[in-house]
């Protein structure tokens, strides 16, 4: 049972490698994007009944500048 979980971990790895190389030399991770999408998100709920889409996106550009 356990060579079998060490060669699962291994095949895991393997897939995921480039990933981890690149979040060890970066150091970037995705929690300013998901930020972003949830305030864009609430903005959306916020705006439910607009009917000018221009509106909606200089709603959107406001938020972030």
């Amino acid at each position: 049972m356990q060579i079998k979980a060490v060669k699962n971990f291994a095949r895991n790895l393997k897939t995921h490698l480039n990933g981890l190389l690149a979040h060890c030399k970066h150091k970037i991770n995705t929690s300013f994007l998901e930020g972003m999408n949830n305030k864009i998100k609430v903005i959306k709920r916020i705006a439910f009944g607009y009917r000018d889409f221009e509106y909606f996106f200089l709603k959107i550009r406001g938020a972030f500048l």
